[in-house]
């Protein structure tokens, strides 16, 4: 008896892959100089390589997704093309993971490890005395050896209204997806839309946040490892919130304007809503351990 096996589809040759390498090429290149032109107070080309990147990758992921889209929507994908692409978004979120581990276990270092051994803990009495006796451990570091002082941002205020605005709009999408799967466009509609306006008002709340950071606490990326954790996390955080706000946004557009998805075909959506959890989970670990603890 010849057994049937499942057709999987394989795309044409794309030259997709090789812009988005030269966009992150461009973005990463472009960034690291545009810090170093800031931090020096002087101008230089980084930042116009840097909108480049960003430009090119935005081309990118259109001409992508739409060929993307394309071929969903003409059926060409089985089931376990479909498995496929839910075992390539695990693994993209568990490399975030990973990611945000490495900027959480440098804070951890930080307050745990370097900074009672400058003031003498364990075996560092003579480390202490010969590199800054002045030091006593305390965290959050507000003067750095070079002299620059700052002001610790607290939790309340800013901060507590952005992890409450997060957490509302994990709540909001759980609605809108239990409208997809029982087949509720308006609630749908509603609850994602609400969503995306809850994301947009965390981004300018944090774009608020660092104004008064700047202007009012002295608080910038240079101001010792106080400042460099503080807006290394909260910046790439906000980063991936904008990415969450665009998944998003583009779902909405799919559904409000093609009218995109099924109650029984929706991973696109499922996917995105994965990625805004996994958001909101980062943040509630950066909101206690950057900013309470």
């Amino acid at each position: 008896m010849s057994e049937k096996y499942e057709h999987y589809y394989v795309p044409d040759q794309s030259p997709w892959p090789i812009v988005g390498a030269v966009a992150l090429f461009m973005m990463a290149f472009g960034a690291g100089h545009f810090v170093n032109d800031v931090t020096k107070d002087q101008s230089g080309y980084g930042g116009y390589l840097l909108l480049a990147g960003v430009a090119t990758l935005i081309f990118m992921l259109v001409g992508w997704f739409r060929n993307v889209i394309d071929e969903s929507m003409h059926g060409l994908y089985s089931k376990q093309l479909d498995r496929s692409y839910r075992q390539g978004m695990s693994w993209f979120i568990f490399s975030e993971v990973m990611f945000f581990g490495a900027f959480f276990g440098a804070l951890f270092y930080a307050r745990m490890i370097a900074i009672p051994w400058l003031d003498g803990a364990s075996n560092n009495a003579s480390t202490a005395a010969v590199l800054w006796p002045a030091f006593e451990a305390a965290w959050p570091l507000l003067k750095t050896p070079g002299g620059t002082e700052t002001q610790a941002m607290p939790w309340q205020g800013l901060p507590l209204y952005n992890t409450l605005i997060l957490l509302a709009s994990s709540v909001t999408l759980q609605f809108a997806h239990i409208g997809l799967e029982q087949n509720k466009r308006g609630q749908l509609k509603l609850m994602l839309g609400l969503t995306i306006l809850l994301g947009a008002c965390f981004l300018a709340l944090q774009g608020v946040e660092y104004v008064h950071a700047y202007q009012d606490l002295g608080l910038k990326l240079d101001s010792g490892i106080y400042g460099n954790t503080f807006f290394l996390l909260t910046g790439f955080h906000g980063l991936h919130v904008t990415l969450g706000a665009i998944f998003l946004l583009v779902m909405f557009l799919r559904i409000v304007l093609k009218n995109h998805f099924t109650a029984h075909k929706h991973f696109a959506f499922q996917a995105a809503a994965w990625y805004w959890h996994f958001v909101d989970v980062v943040w509630l670990c950066l909101f206690v351990f950057v900013y309470v603890l």
